[in-house]
């Protein structure tokens, strides 16, 4: 088994990035003259899928103008999120619905993703398969994050995800989605995180824990720090 479709969440404001971010959409800003954005589709290739969904609505124009011109060698289909911007979990339900597949491997443009991911991102995808999962998210300790100040969103034991009041793991923005776990939603706004709570009160979200270093572009002040870097 493998993944086939990988979507990718381009639609946010980067707000936490203003002022750069109101002329820029965040995947579009560049660390060491490459986007965040081509950054993570070089992954996508490498990982070997087949097909990219990448949904778009702030400056969404200069995303699609951006895929234009870079002539990527895999297919890219740009899904609009539409007059309202959907949030988390309603950019990927409305991706999924632009799909035949059942499982996707979902990124945020937000990590400086490189090819040191990809050993550890296949075995997540083996991972889940051999376990018959329908969910699994990528964490880090939060020792291994550049931006000291991100505070842990979880702990991880045994591959399975709890909170507390002290969560040592940060999601990094690679999580693996089976499209049955929206199938009780709608197209609206609404954070992934929602079905991830569900999944925790069920004691049935899974992890896998990445040993990379964590670079993320939390804000303006890590985006000029990273440049220095």
């Amino acid at each position: 088994m493998k993944i086939n479709t990988a979507l990718i969440l381009c639609a946010g404001f980067g707000k936490r990035l203003n002022p750069i971010t109101l002329s820029t959409p965040k995947p579009l800003l560049e660390l060491k003259n490459i986007t965040m954005l081509e950054r993570c589709i070089n992954l996508i290739v490498e990982f070997g899928a087949k097909q990219i969904l990448l949904n778009t609505f702030h400056l969404e124009n200069q995303i699609l103008e951006f895929i234009k011109n870079k002539k990527f060698p895999i297919d890219i289909q740009i899904i609009q999120d539409g007059q309202n911007i959907l949030d988390t979990g309603g950019g990927i339900l409305n991706m999924i619905n632009n799909s035949q597949e059942n499982d996707f491997i979902i990124f945020n443009p937000d990590t400086l993703w490189s090819k040191q991911y990809i050993p550890e991102i296949k075995k997540m995808s083996e991972f889940y398969f051999s376990n018959d999962l329908n969910n699994i998210l990528l964490l880090t300790n939060k020792k291994k994050s550049f931006d000291t100040n991100l505070k842990g969103d979880f702990n991880l034991t045994n591959n399975l995800l709890k909170k507390s009041e002290s969560n040592d793991y940060i999601y990094i923005g690679c999580q693996i989605l089976n499209r049955n776990l929206l199938k009780n939603y709608e197209i609206s706004n609404f954070s992934i995180s929602e079905i991830w709570n569900e999944l925790l009160k069920k004691n049935q979200l899974n992890g896998f824990e990445s040993a990379s270093e964590f670079y993320h572009l939390t804000n303006l002040e890590t985006f000029k720090r990273l440049q220095d870097f």
